[in-house]
């Protein structure tokens, strides 16, 4: 069964979408939050980068091809790329830069986006990484539609979850 990466830039409703095939059953893990990233020095020296802990991904992965079951990852941190290969498919979420804005300037879920030089770091990535993002995609879905539409097409690319009998 499938495993399915969901990418995309702060406020194109990753979690948001996770949160939905979560309550259709679901295996689902936001790597925002519970450990899953540490800041990596750049290589250039200027400051640090978000990079999945390798082992824990690893393990993961390793744990899904056991079960079988499908599981959604959702995530945007500079080696995702590396587990590219054990994704059955790469979801861009994306949504206009403005949408972006507006729910990340609305969300209680999250702090990440509310200081001006956060929402300038936003800006800056949405131009310069979202373009690399696209270009590795498999799939690109527009959050704009409604998120129902949203959760069942992610679902549509996974087998039915396991049952919890």
């Amino acid at each position: 069964m499938a495993v399915i990466f969901v990418t995309g830039m702060s406020g194109t409703g990753k979690s948001t979408v996770l949160d939905g095939l979560a309550r259709r059953g679901y295996r689902v893990v936001d790597t925002d939050v519970g450990g899953w990233i540490e800041e990596v020095p750049r290589s250039d020296g200027a400051g640090t980068e978000r990079h999945w802990r390798e082992d824990w991904i690893n393990d993961l992965l390793t744990e899904h091809e056991r079960t079988g079951a499908p599981l959604f990852i959702a995530g945007t941190v500079w080696n995702q790329a590396r587990f590219y290969p054990r994704f059955d498919q790469i979801v861009l979420l994306s949504a206009p830069l403005d949408v972006m804005l507006e729910r990340i300037a609305t969300r209680d879920t999250n702090p990440f986006g509310k200081t001006r030089d956060q929402r300038d770091q936003i800006i800056k990535d949405t131009a310069e990484i979202e373009p690399l993002l696209r270009s590795s995609a498999t799939t690109e879905i527009d959050t704009r539609a409604p998120l129902a539409e949203t959760i069942e097409r992610m679902a549509q690319m996974a087998a039915p979850p396991a049952s919890t009998n």
